[in-house]
């Protein structure tokens, strides 16, 4: 009976760490009056294959342009553990990154605690996990070029190899 107690609790405060921020009404409600235009495309930075931008209209143009699926990344880097783990043995390992390098635009939407983000990234990440309706952390989404879903997946045990492999399969179901 204990054991069954600490297994629930413990799950218990797996979910709830890796649960997205609350949202208060006075931001709502900014979010939804404030209006961002992106009619200059040279404001759009242009991306460097194999990073991550954090610009989802920079994502969409070299998704674009490249041909390519857009992974996104929703994560709370400094207090999502299983974010934390996707990150160190999955994205941070060089068979990723030369996978993503080749195949991906990635795109990380980041809901930090400590980290300071600027008002309009803050607005641009919570529209878009309001949109795609993000419950948890991480969220890996693979989106076509014109930002339309493939594909939802998350953290998946079994390293950089599996990982792969798995993005690899959901792609070529799609």
């Amino acid at each position: 009976m204990r054991y069954l107690l600490i297994v629930i609790l413990a799950s218990m405060v797996a979910v709830l760490s890796c649960s997205p921020p609350p949202q208060n009404a006075e931001n709502n409600s900014d979010t939804q009056t404030e209006v961002t235009s992106t009619d200059n495309a040279e404001a759009i930075p242009a991306y460097e294959p194999g990073s991550w931008t954090e610009d989802w209209e920079t994502a969409i143009s070299a998704a674009q342009e490249m041909q390519r699926p857009i992974l996104v990344n929703f994560t709370g880097s400094d207090w999502c553990v299983w974010c934390m783990r996707l990150k160190d043995e999955v994205f941070s390992q060089e068979e990723f990154q030369s996978y993503a390098k080749d195949n991906l635009i990635m795109l990380k939407l980041d809901f930090p605690r400590e980290i300071k983000q600027s008002d309009e990234l803050k607005k641009q990440n919570n529209d878009l996990l309001q949109e795609f309706g993000v419950q948890g952390f991480p969220t890996i989404l693979l989106l076509n070029g014109e930002g339309k879903e493939i594909a939802r997946t998350g953290y998946q045990r079994g390293g950089v190899s599996s990982y792969v492999k798995h993005l690899q399969q959901l792609l070529e179901q799609n």
